[in-house]
Order: C-alpha cells, then structure tokens, then sequence
C-alpha cells in the first residue's frame, strides 16, 4: 500500500507571531561575530530619579535655637555593568544516504530551525535568564489570580525601570490573558501590550520550561509569570554542518547526517521580576 502514495510537499509551518523573535524586542543581525561569544555593557536608566527639596524653601522663619545638622545632598548612582551569554540552537536531520541527497537533508535541516528555533531560544532565555536572576514577587499566601500577578510584576517594573518593559507569558497563560482583557494587540505594530504600555511575549518555549526563580518547576495548575526591561537579541547567520555532502555520511551505516545552527545572544537590563499564579479557575 505504501508504494502506491503519491509523495508531495511537505506541509510547511510558521512561528507563533507573538514570541520572542515577533516584535518585542530589538532584533539586531551582527556584523562582528565577537559579539556572538556574549556582550557587556553599562546599564542605562536604571538609576533612580530623585526629588530635591531645598530646605531654603521651608516655611519656617526662624530655625530656633536647634542645630539645623548637616545640609542635604544630592544623591549619584554609579551605572552597574551588565552582560549576556549566547543561545545556540540547532536542528538536525537523519536520513538514509541512499533515499535522500545532501541537498534534501539541508533543506530539511533548515524548515526545521525556522519553525522551532524561536521555542528553543525561549527556553535557553528562561532557564539562563529569568529563572537564575528574577525577584519573586509571590506573597507568602502563594500563587495569585493571573490579574493581580500581572499587576504586581507591572508596578515593580514601574518602580524598578520606569520604563516600557516585556512580560514574559507561557501559552498556556496567553487565553486567562485575554479573557480578562489584560493585553491588547497594538494595531500599528501587532505586537501585544498591557495597558501600561508594555510589551507581552507568549513564548512556547517558555511553557516547556515552566519554571520559577531557582528553576524549580511549577505545580500542576499554576505557572510563572517573568517581566523585564527591554530586549535587545543579537542573532548570528544560520550555519550548516558539513558544509559539503561528503563528510554527512557515514559510510558504515549509509545513514546522512546534516545539522544547522544560530546562535543568539539575548540581553535585557535593570530588573527581571517572577510571580506565581493559578491557571485553573
């Protein structure tokens, strides 16, 4: 029965459009391959902006027979340096040397990268990033309504950045997101936003992880919640190993062997935060 289907196209596939390489972040294709071995910098915006009281302007007219101590001051923040470690990611195809050329292996290689590479950045971003470096705004009580979760990793972005951040959300949190109208898609961009204004990446690498803070996994019915600053990705060109037919097949086995990879350098600044809600109603 086999030999009388008829072989056609492969059924081709797309990328969830609202993960990490779908608009939230600042994709850069490097120049310098250097920058593809990890990056540092020294963080921007993450000192706080104070208010200065003059006490010349206090009412008082006479400041009585008290010392009036030492004058105010003005306070300075020393910019913290920061850094982020590359994200390789590969797919790799198997396939008799007698049934299927380089050429095919290659190109199987390469569907599969384009489809799966964003899920497999995710889950290297969650588990080197957000999970070894978030503060855990869980209350002693445990996992919140994903409402006040939001709300509590939003007002400690506020507070922390003051900036437009990104909201890091497995897909299994994307439909509690929309059902209680806590995003929005933005219709200049496509991108999805709070009302606060920040970014939502809905990554199914991170479902895979699932993860909080220490990497420990989530209970059955909960998940985590990440926010972050901005997002900055440096993506390197897609690689094929071997770069010639002959060195793909083992000639023991007959069996060809072809392997592409990217790697990636994602980097975010100031402040990464975690909070545990309940998925189950």
């Amino acid at each position: 029965m086999a030999s009388m289907l008829k072989a056609v196209e492969a059924i081709p596939g797309k990328p969830l459009p609202h993960g990490i390489l779908g608009g939230c972040a600042d994709i850069r294709d490097v120049t310098d391959v250097h920058e593809l071995l990890g990056v540092e910098w020294l963080a921007l915006g993450c000192c706080p902006v104070n208010v200065w009281h003059d006490p010349c302007l206090d009412d008082e007219e006479s400041p009585g027979d008290e010392s009036p101590g030492e004058p105010a001051r003005k306070e300075f923040c020393r910019p913290r340096a920061e850094h982020a470690e590359p994200i390789t990611v590969y797919a790799g195809a198997e396939c008799s040397a007698l049934g299927s050329t380089y050429a095919e292996a290659r190109a199987h290689a390469q569907a599969s990268l384009l489809l799966g590479e964003q899920g497999a950045v995710e889950a290297g971003f969650w588990t080197n990033t957000l999970a070894m470096a978030a503060a855990d705004l869980t209350p002693r009580e445990g996992p919140v309504h994903i409402a006040e979760g939001v709300a509590r990793l939003e007002a400690f972005l506020a507070e922390t950045y003051g900036g437009q951040g990104v909201l890091h959300v497995p897909t299994g949190g994307a439909a509690l997101l929309s059902c209680y109208n806590l995003v929005h898609q933005d219709q200049a961009t496509g991108t999805l936003r709070t009302l606060a204004g920040n970014g939502v990446v809905v990554g199914a690498g991170y479902s895979a992880m699932n993860t909080g803070p220490g990497n420990l996994p989530a209970p059955p019915g909960t998940t985590w919640l990440y926010a972050t600053g901005p997002l900055v990705i440096r993506r390197g060109p897609a690689e094929t190993l071997p770069d010639q037919p002959g060195p793909s097949v083992n000639t023991g086995i007959n069996d060809r062997r072809v392997l592409v990879e990217r790697t990636y350098v994602v980097a975010t600044t100031c402040t990464v935060s975690a909070v545990h809600v309940v998925t189950r109603p």
